[in-house]
């Protein structure tokens, strides 16, 4: 049986693969290398995973994806599903190569994350070949749920928002300025705090605020990133991500103003990653 992860900032989508059209998913909380502890995760292992696994499903291989998971962080959730895990191979690659593999399988092509956080990278068939730092959201993650989420709130806080939407807004998520402060300042995880607030972008749709600020942050995306690959004037430009899936309307319009090609489309690269994975699987790694 094997065992696909893809984890992002705010939850892990697993997928227990037996065979071409049998598996069954379930969900966990987001693990991330960058900012939790090999402890940490193996508690979260135990915790949310193992119990949600069928009696009698062992996996033989593992493949987690996931944000985070950057050269110097691997070594750390390796020992960790290691450590849970015993007895079966195990890989560990960022989510940014789960993007490539779902979305271009072994063709070239310029894979994007757009969801929580915000990523992009020349894939040529086989391999990440050039990859513009995305910087996280406070300096990057342009076009992200998080960035996105940044500027609702910066906008309410300083009136910036039209009183009907700053209206709706509070109305919608029920939390005042000093609880926004509170979720960005103090707590853990300000980017998935900021992040929840994206909804509102969808839900208001036609509003000529909303879709400015859409293309302002999209256009962004690809200004500040995009356009540093020679190859994006040749080769599609393909998405994964919740905000990308919701918005590919708007980011479709901003790339044809570069004079750039969309591509594929994707909510989340699991199925993606399974075709894979069953396909390539000699060559998966």
């Amino acid at each position: 049986m094997i065992l696909l992860a893809d984890s992002g900032s705010t939850k892990t989508h697993w997928r227990c693969v037996k065979g071409e059209g049998n598996f069954t998913d379930f969900f966990s909380e987001g693990m991330n290398p960058y900012y939790q502890d090999e402890q940490q995760i193996c508690e979260a292992l135990q915790k949310e995973v193992m119990p949600q696994l069928n009696e009698g499903d062992v996996p033989t291989e593992i493949y987690f994806y996931g944000a985070g998971c950057v050269p110097q962080k691997i070594p750390v959730m390796q020992s960790a599903l290691e450590k849970v895990f015993s007895g079966c191979t195990i890989f560990v690659g960022s989510d940014l190569l789960a993007a490539a593999r779902a979305l271009c399988q072994h063709q070239p092509g310029i894979a994007c994350i757009i969801g929580t956080g915000s990523n992009s990278c020349y894939y040529d068939g086989s391999q990440i070949e050039q990859n513009v730092s995305p910087l996280g959201f406070i300096l990057g993650d342009e076009g992200s749920g998080a960035v996105l989420g940044k500027m609702l709130v910066a906008d309410l806080l300083k009136n910036q928002m039209p009183t009907h939407l700053a209206d709706a807004f509070y109305q919608r998520f029920q939390v005042s300025g000093a609880e926004l402060m509170e979720g960005v300042y103090r707590r853990p995880f300000p980017n998935r705090f900021l992040a929840q607030f994206a909804l509102f972008y969808g839900e208001n749709r036609g509003e000529a605020y909303v879709e400015e600020r859409l293309r302002t942050s999209f256009d962004a995306f690809v200004t500040r990133n995009l356009l540093q690959y020679p190859q994006a004037q040749q080769l599609p430009v393909h998405f994964v991500g919740s905000v990308a899936y919701a918005c590919a309307d708007v980011l479709e319009q901003v790339l044809a103003d570069h004079r750039l090609s969309m591509g594929v489309v994707m909510k989340d690269p699991m199925q993606g990653l399974m075709t894979y994975h069953i396909s390539y699987k000699s060559s998966c790694c």
